[in-house]
């Protein structure tokens, strides 16, 4: 009898004490999902505003821009060099440049 009470109270104290660890543990890894998201959705947006500001370049001016720096002078493109790499490669004035935005991994 006196393994049986001592047993309840130890499920008693430890159940509560479980289920608190699982929600951290949920908070914890549910926060990281969203920040990955966040940062692959702001990735996304940095390359689609690149290449919009490209094609819009194109239509006005009959020719895709040779380099970022074009787009940034005169289409207010301002991506964000302190948290990605932006790698544009031209390729014909008439052929949509390759656009790509990486992560910079601190």
């Amino acid at each position: 009898m006196f393994v049986k009470k001592k047993y309840r109270n130890w499920i008693r104290g430890g159940i509560p004490v479980l289920l608190t660890l699982l929600v951290v543990a949920g908070i914890v890894f549910g926060t990281a999902k969203t920040k990955d998201q966040a940062v692959a959705q702001a990735l996304l947006m940095t390359k689609e505003s690149i290449r919009r500001a490209s094609v819009q370049c194109y239509a006005l001016e009959g020719i895709y821009p040779v380099n970022i720096h074009y787009l940034m002078d005169y289409y207010g493109i301002l991506p964000d060099t302190k948290h990605y790499v932006v790698h544009y490669q031209f390729i014909a004035d008439n052929l949509l440049p390759d656009i790509a935005v990486f992560p910079i991994n601190q």
